[in-house]
């Protein structure tokens, strides 16, 4: 592990106590929960610890010196560490993203724990893409990137379109990026594996890209009177590193079950988040006890809180806004929409990389959801360039999931006057 100045200790929040974000959750699978022991416990099989209770006691240790912006963050905080000792049985795995608004909110910390608990961790700060793909297309050695300050790096306008492929595309095993290196005068190919588990701390957000396929932690400064308890590497890295010693055990006792065990996805969890939360449910499942029904919890929630902050890209904000300025009328002049658009100072139409929309624009946004223009008839008698209301149906049903069906269907359009 490289060596990195991180957030100093008095910054690192206080861990949430057993229970305390759910006790007054009723729907909470943590009601009533027995504090565990802070080390030692039972164990399975000849020698192997039970997971179930390893992962109850590795929970304990992580809220022990990270304050987490909610219960849930620390399950999937614990299953996302778990999963990363099962690598070659994953088809993919999903990026921890650690964000804050602000400093000394404790990111640092939960990457400095992490560190402790995962195999072969690179926590860096700063790295070149090149260092970080290098060690990673070690791929019998590889390591688990913990990367600090992600945001110096997507934060500049320039990026890091390397790193940011490598992080993308490594999340799926058998992904390779491809270079060119000079020897001997000839220039040469070659072909490196990018699979590897991620893990970034970094402030406000990360690329759309690398946010889709991340558990995303927005931490949060403590609140008053909450206070961690301080990390001292010299008293508790000894019990860190017994406590990975024992996830090693575990996870190379029972690898032969994963690929026979499916674990039950909660409501919503498909596609991206499928491939994200799969690992993680299915690690829970392999635990056992009430891991499983911790983690669907947790998964339902971080789904939810993904919905709820989730940015539109601007041809899905462009369907909504159009749909708000048709009302309930079947078509409208292209010159009404564009005034319409333009009317709502905190839509971005009225700056689309220094330009208004204007038909031309808005003609190219919306071709690629197979909509166009075409000339249409107002009560006036005249037949201006604008869009009908049934031109939009099939990109609201795809794009607008959320409308009432009747609002996305052909067979609601009403009585047309022409053409």
């Amino acid at each position: 592990m490289s060596s990195v100045e991180m957030e100093g200790a008095g910054a690192a929040p206080t861990a949430t106590g057993p229970g305390d974000a759910l006790a007054d959750s009723p729907a909470s699978p943590h009601s009533g929960i027995d504090q565990l022991p802070p080390d030692g416990g039972a164990t399975s099989g000849e020698g192997c610890p039970d997971g179930a209770e390893l992962l109850d006691r590795i929970h304990d240790f992580v809220r022990r010196f990270i304050c987490y912006p909610s219960e849930e963050s620390s399950i999937a905080h614990v299953l996302w560490i778990v999963h990363t000792h099962f690598m070659e049985q994953w088809f993919s795995t999903g990026r921890l993203a650690v964000l804050s608004p602000e400093p000394g909110s404790g990111k640092s910390r939960v990457l400095e724990i992490t560190a402790l608990l995962v195999p072969r961790p690179i926590l860096s700060v700063g790295s070149t893409a090149s260092f970080i793909l290098r060690n990673v297309a070690d791929q019998d050695n590889r390591p688990t990137i913990l990367y600090d300050e992600i945001d110096t790096i997507f934060g500049n306008p320039r990026g890091n379109e390397a790193l940011r492929g490598m992080i993308n595309a490594g999340y799926r095993r058998g992904a390779t990026t491809g270079r060119c290196f000079v020897e001997k005068g000839k220039v040469l190919t070659e072909r490196l594996p990018t699979y590897a588990a991620v893990a970034m701390g970094g402030l406000g957000d990360l690329p759309d890209t690398i946010m889709s396929r991340s558990i995303v932690i927005r931490m949060k400064k403590p609140a008053p009177g909450q206070k961690a308890e301080p990390f001292r590497p010299i008293h508790h890295e000894p019990l860190a590193n017994d406590l990975h010693d024992e996830l090693a055990a575990w996870s190379a006792s029972i690898a032969g079950e994963v690929v026979s065990t499916e674990p039950l996805l909660p409501d919503g969890i498909v596609d991206r988040h499928a491939d994200v939360w799969s690992p993680l449910l299915t690690v829970a499942e392999l635990a056992g006890g009430q891991w499983p029904d911790r983690a669907r919890w947790a998964a339902s929630a971080f789904l939810n809180a993904s919905k709820a902050n989730e940015r539109l890209s601007l041809g899905v904000q462009l369907l909504w806004d159009i749909y708000r300025c048709l009302g309930d009328r079947d078509r409208i002049p292209t010159s009404e929409l564009l005034k319409a658009l333009l009317a709502d100072d905190e839509a971005p139409w009225g700056d689309l990389r220094g330009k208004r929309i204007d038909a031309r624009i808005l003609g190219r946004m919306l071709r690629p959801y197979g909509i166009q223009s075409s000339s249409i008839r107002v009560p006036d008698g005249s037949t201006p360039k604008g869009y009908k209301r049934e031109d939009f149906y099939d990109a609201w049903k795809r794009y607008l999931p959320v409308l009432e069906p009747e609002e996305t269907s052909a067979t609601t359009a009403t009585d047309q006057a022409g053409p």
